[in-house]
């Protein structure tokens, strides 16, 4: 009788292989036919390629390019269930902890895949290639990442870099079996946001982004153009108005509105889109995005938002609505100091990074020194704390209790809306390059969010949308990815300020047509 190998014994105690197993093959079986059946012609072809690839075992790296509404998400459905219903092992992964969300068995790229967050062109993922999550890698099928054109280049060039050296591929660039011969399929629209790169170029943008990695030459692009949502219970007045503003949206997210320009264009809002003129816009625009939150504050419907290109505007939004809102302020002080492993040998330096000092602190992604919140609020979480139970950076929740060394709050996005959940303190270390010294702040992984930045609102799907133009766009698609959260054009609202502060309806739009060169 042959001894099982080292191998076949890791994997059958490797609890995420074991994780990914665990699906009911039964009801995964009954499932697919009617999802089958759904697919339309031009996804059934996506889904037939990818298919025959994967039983062919070769390998080999698609692109699915299509914009909201094409049905991308409901494809990777069709797809993972298709294959968890024979047994196999299908990865689901997005960019962003939002977009993981949709995605049957989801987790971000970076958390699945261990992609280190400062990336250069030579990083590799930690992954030991006898690790549990090496065995994982192994025995997947397929592997599939939404929302991909949102990060750089050099994340799939590190997991190109760490399959082939887990499976023992050739490494050099001009490797035939890239990814070390996983199937995997990137999905997304490069009409949305692109890679941000702090403080750059047109050109440092577009050469982030997927397309211009040595990867994209080996990469299949398939495409979905067919607007599912206008053959969902629409009548026919309805679906011309729809077909006609999203025509309108992706001639915006192509810069085809308001000149040739690559780059930064100037172009007319349609006055239905404008708010009101008046002595207070700013409230017209509250009023339309939230109509009676401040009346009926215990069931909101917060599947709705205002967005700003700028962190600034959004917490001079947020502070707005947080003083309008009825109930009683708590406040929470965070804990600031200098991470242990940072070495002054000044002790005058010491003194110039005092708590005080830290405290003063506003970094993107990280919670103010002072939080203030009140019960009902909309908040969202700054952190991935359970992503398998829906709490991922990005998630919306409403506050239910504050209490001191913990808060109580509502799912209010996402696949588990309704699930209550605690709310700890945790300690945070920023990220960002631009401070010279690491620093860790214990406060509560959360912000307001009445209102978002536009960058934030990628992925999510909203009834209502408010976007408040202060300043204008500044990258990529950051207008069309604000105007098309919203699935109609009834929906959106426009409040756009000039340089002297008077409403007008002309705006910047940014679009680097580059990108579209090489799809």
């Amino acid at each position: 009788m042959p001894y099982p190998s080292d191998d076949s014994i890791a994997s059958a105690n490797n609890r995420l292989i074991n994780e990914e197993l665990s699906y009911d093959r039964t009801n995964l079986g009954n499932e697919f036919q009617p999802l089958f059946n759904s697919l339309t012609n031009e996804q059934r072809c996506v889904f037939d390629e990818i298919i025959k690839t994967v039983n062919g075992n070769k390998g080999g790296v698609f692109f699915v390019y299509g914009y909201g509404g094409t049905g991308k998400t409901f494809l990777w459905k069709t797809l993972s269930v298709a294959l968890r219903s024979k047994g196999e092992i299908v990865l689901n992964v997005a960019s962003s902890g939002i977009a993981s969300l949709l995605l049957s068995g989801g987790r971000t790229a970076h958390s699945r895949f261990h992609i280190p967050i400062n990336l250069n062109e030579d990083s590799i993922c930690h992954i030991k290639p006898n690790s549990p999550v090496a065995h994982l890698l192994k025995e997947t099928k397929l592997i599939i990442w939404d929302e991909a054109p949102m990060v750089h280049k050099h994340a799939f060039e590190a997991l190109d870099r760490t399959l082939k050296d887990i499976f023992n591929c050739d490494t050099s660039k001009n490797s035939e079996t890239p990814f070390g011969g996983k199937v995997i399929v990137f999905g997304g629209d490069f009409r949305q946001i692109l890679p941000v790169v702090p403080n750059g170029s047109m050109q440092q943008i577009v050469n982030a982004s997927l397309s211009s990695s040595y990867l994209w030459s080996k990469c299949k692009v398939l495409r979905l153009t067919k607007n599912m949502r206008l053959t969902i219970g629409a009548n026919t007045s309805d679906m011309q108005e729809t077909i006609n503003f999203a025509k309108w949206l992706l001639d915006i997210g192509e810069g085809k509105v308001g000149g040739n320009n690559d780059g930064e264009t100037t172009i007319d809002i349609p006055d239905d889109l404008l708010i009101n003129h008046s002595s207070d816009p700013v409230q017209n625009l509250i009023d339309f995005v939230y109509p009676s939150i401040l009346q009926n504050f215990k069931n909101p419907e917060f599947f709705r938002a205002i967005l700003a290109p700028k962190n600034e505007v959004v917490q001079e939004i947020n502070d707005r609505l947080l003083s309008l809102f009825p109930g009683e302020e708590q406040e929470y002080l965070s804990s600031d100091s200098i991470c242990p492993s940072e070495q002054f040998n000044d002790p005058a330096q010491e003194r110039i990074y005092s708590p005080d000092v830290l405290n003063g602190l506003k970094i993107s992604g990280l919670p103010n020194h002072r939080l203030v919140l009140k019960v009902g609020v909309p908040v969202m979480l700054l952190r991935n704390i359970d992503q398998q139970n829906g709490l991922c950076n990005g998630t919306r929740l409403q506050i239910l209790t504050l209490g001191k060394r913990v808060i109580e709050a509502e799912i209010i996005s996402g696949g588990t809306i309704g699930t209550r959940t605690y709310i700890p303190r945790i300690n945070m270390i920023p990220s960002d390059k631009k401070i010279p010294f690491k620093f860790q702040r214990r406060q509560f992984p959360l912000c307001v969010c009445f209102a978002m930045i536009i960058n934030k609102s990628q992925g999510q799907s909203l009834s209502r949308v408010g976007l408040y133009l202060k300043q204008p766009v500044f990258t990529h698609g950051q207008l069309y990815v604000a105007l098309s959260r919203v699935k109609s054009r009834a929906g959106a609202k426009l409040l756009i300020l000039d340089k002297e502060g008077n409403v007008t309806n002309q705006t910047t739009n940014v679009v680097y047509k580059e990108i579209f060169r090489d799809l």
